[in-house]
């Protein structure tokens, strides 16, 4: 070939020829670096995307969004299932629906400001902060995810909540009247962000890093270094810091065997620019939105007396439903795992008509691939009230 092109370079050619020679050289390279770039682009079926770059985010304006006339999500993952199996169960997630806004932002705000002021080393936390031992990838990834959804995300999904000042690098919440630098200064604490972050949008963040030194370098576990929870459902997220996802599930029952090695694996290779969702259900009563202390799973060693049908405090109770979602940033290479948490009196659920689908998931809760599930939600407490409450 080299033989060919040189003899080919080495024949006198009309001007022309010569011309149409190196444009086709040069137009085949171009093809050849458009094919590369888009099978890698969409190596999980969608254009890989970076938080810095404006001009390639995916998120899409909701220009004249009125937050104060929608409706807040609805989910029921109970429906159509007899049988509670312990799985992943992830879906696809457009990244410009990474942080919904409903008609109880404003509200949930105040409540979380109320949380975080009472209660405020359970709420917000890093590990091993302000310590010689603390990793100095923290701070990086912690600014790296307050200056992607205040500097880019908020004001760009939802312009007409949230705007930059045009000219430098100030956020302003439109619908509270806060106004926060995009970026952490020098001097700034790194708990500060986490303090922002969790008065600015209605949701929970927790910040997973690669352990230092992993066993296997091919697939280190994700450990957990960083968290603003205004919202936990029954721990204390602060006792959890520095752990593995394995050792933070430890109360669950049968997630290192029917998931634990699927979760390590989903982590370490999630890629950037995949989102992904699930949701979860457990049932709560006369539990609030901050549930630190307990309430919504059963304790080790205690023993609560079944609720007796026709005694369950109907007012009181609620299903509670958490929205998760996981990305990885592009730069610290940090997971971010969100929790937006939801709680429909139990009385809407009956109203609904869905209250057959709740009560048949209930009782799925003893059948599926882990029947330790249904004293775990305590259904052993609530179960049989609720079942004749939805059925009556």
């Amino acid at each position: 070939m080299a033989r060919i092109l040189y003899k080919a370079i080495d024949t006198p050619w009309p001007p022309f020829s010569i011309y149409l020679f190196f444009a086709l050289i040069v137009g085949t390279c171009a093809a050849v670096w458009r094919v590369r770039q888009s099978r890698k682009a969409n190596a999980y079926g969608r254009t890989k995307t970076t938080f810095s770059d404006n001009k390639t985010s995916p998120i899409i304006p909701l220009e004249g969004f009125n937050w104060e006339e929608t409706e807040p999500l609805q989910f029921r993952p109970f429906k159509g299932k007899d049988k509670y199996n312990l799985t992943m169960a992830l879906e696809s997630l457009d990244p410009s629906e990474l942080i919904p806004m409903d008609k109880t932002y404003k509200d949930r705000l105040a409540l979380r400001e109320s949380v975080i002021d009472q209660h405020h080393d359970i709420v917000v936390g890093i590990n091993n902060d302000q310590t010689p031992e603390e990793d100095p990838r923290i701070r990086p990834a912690i600014s790296e995810l307050y200056n992607y959804v205040l500097g880019t995300y908020l004001p760009t999904r939802y312009p007409s909540m949230f705007r930059l000042t045009v000219g430098s690098s100030l956020f302003h919440n439109l619908v509270t009247g806060a106004t926060w630098p995009t970026t952490l200064s020098p001097t700034t604490p790194t708990i500060q962000a986490l303090e922002i972050l969790t008065q600015t949008v209605d949701e929970d963040f927790l910040i997973l890093l690669p352990e230092l030194f992993p066993e296997n370098e091919e697939q280190p576990k994700s450990v957990l270094q960083a968290y603003a929870i205004c919202f936990p459902a029954g721990f204390n997220m602060s006792e959890k810091l520095g752990q593995r996802l394995a050792d933070i599930h430890v109360p669950v029952p049968g997630y290192q065997e029917k998931i634990g090695r699927s979760m390590d694996r989903f982590f370490a290779r999630i890629e950037v620019g995949r989102f992904v969702k699930r949701a979860n259900w457990s049932i709560t009563i006369d539990t609030g939105l901050f549930a630190a202390f307990g309430g919504t799973h059963a304790e080790p060693g205690k023993k609560e007396e079944a609720i007796e049908p026709g005694k369950l405090n109907v007012d009181q109770t609620c299903l509670r439903c958490e929205r998760q979602t996981l990305h990885r940033l592009p730069v610290s290479k940090a997971l971010v795992f969100t929790v937006h948490t939801y709680l429909y009196p139990i009385k809407q659920i009956k109203d609904e008509g869905s209250g057959e689908d709740l009560a048949n998931a209930v009782d799925g809760l003893k059948r599926g691939n882990v029947p330790g599930m249904h004293i775990y939600k305590k259904g052993d407490v609530w179960g049989e009230a609720l079942k004749d409450f939805l059925r009556t």
